[in-house]
This record gives C-alpha cells, structure tokens and sequence, in this order.
C-alpha cells in the first residue's frame, strides 16, 4: 500500500550520489528535524525525467526554500554512479540531494515500485513527490501511469 499523509517515512539506508562518489545516507537522517521534498523517478536520463520532472524543481528550488523547504532530493532504481552523472548532466550541482535507491528498498517501502519486468527494466519507482516534516509525511503525490501531472515542482510548490 503507497504511503499516505500522517504515515513516518520507513527506516531505510540509501546512496547519496556526491561528488566525492557514493555516500551511505539513511532516511532517519535525511528527514529527521526538516521539511523535505522527495520526488521519486522511473529513471535516471529516461525522457521525462529529464525534459520535465528534474527541471521543474531546479526551476522552484527557490520558491521552494522560501515555503520552508530544507531539502529537495530526488530518488531512483539506480545507482549512485548514474545518478551522479545525471545531476552533472542537469546541472544539479548541490541543489538537489541525488538518491539511489539500487535495490527499490525504500521504494517497496513507499508502496512505490513500479514492475517493468516485462519491458526489460525490472522494478523501478513510480513517478511521484511526496513532503514530510521531521519524517511525517504531509502531503503525497503519485503520478498515473505515463502522466506528468501532479508529481512536478510547481504542483508540490503549490501544495505547501
């Protein structure tokens, strides 16, 4: 079952993909004592992805901040090394903390996967955003299969 507003983010160790190359980050410390919006990805370079989902927020980083966001990250099935290639290739740099969640741990959690298995790209998480505070979910967002809707920096920007 997808998380829901008032549920805790589950406990869950992630690799956040820096410069310095992959770093062990577990969600206790990336949402604990913040305001965090987490947006989750099918995929790394995958086409919207690129043309919308990550620019929509690099976009917003700013109104968001000013609504009291702490951080912005962003979560795929994939790993740290591919992630740390599609910031540099969006121009992330620092604004957005890169997340891989290799084996869809977090994303299982979430009541987020997404089986393309059949398709050849196994499990991957849906496209969504969700907002927590201190680790309590606030506000949740999941995108229909194919659409591009509701999981966007101006609509979260919007729901805060």
């Amino acid at each position: 079952m997808t998380i829901q507003a008032g549920e805790t983010i589950p406990a869950q160790k992630l690799t956040q993909a820096t410069a310095e190359g992959p770093r062990e980050l577990a969600t206790e410390a990336l949402f604990g004592g913040k305001t965090v919006v987490l947006f989750g990805v099918p995929g790394a370079f995958t086409p919207t992805c690129s043309a919308k989902h990550m620019p929509s927020y690099l976009t917003n980083i700013d109104a968001l901040k000013a609504k009291g966001v702490d951080t912005v990250a962003c979560m795929s099935v994939n790993d740290p090394f591919v992630m740390q290639a599609w910031a540099k290739d969006q121009g992330v740099e620092d604004r957005v903390v890169m997340l891989a969640d290799g084996s869809a741990a977090l994303t299982r959690s979430l009541g987020l996967e997404l089986d393309l298995t059949a398709r050849g790209l196994g499990v991957r998480c849906q496209r969504f955003a969700l907002v927590a505070k201190d680790g309590k979910v606030v506000h949740v967002a999941v995108e229909a299969p194919g659409a591009f809707e509701v999981s966007g920096g101006e609509a979260i920007l919007a729901a805060l």
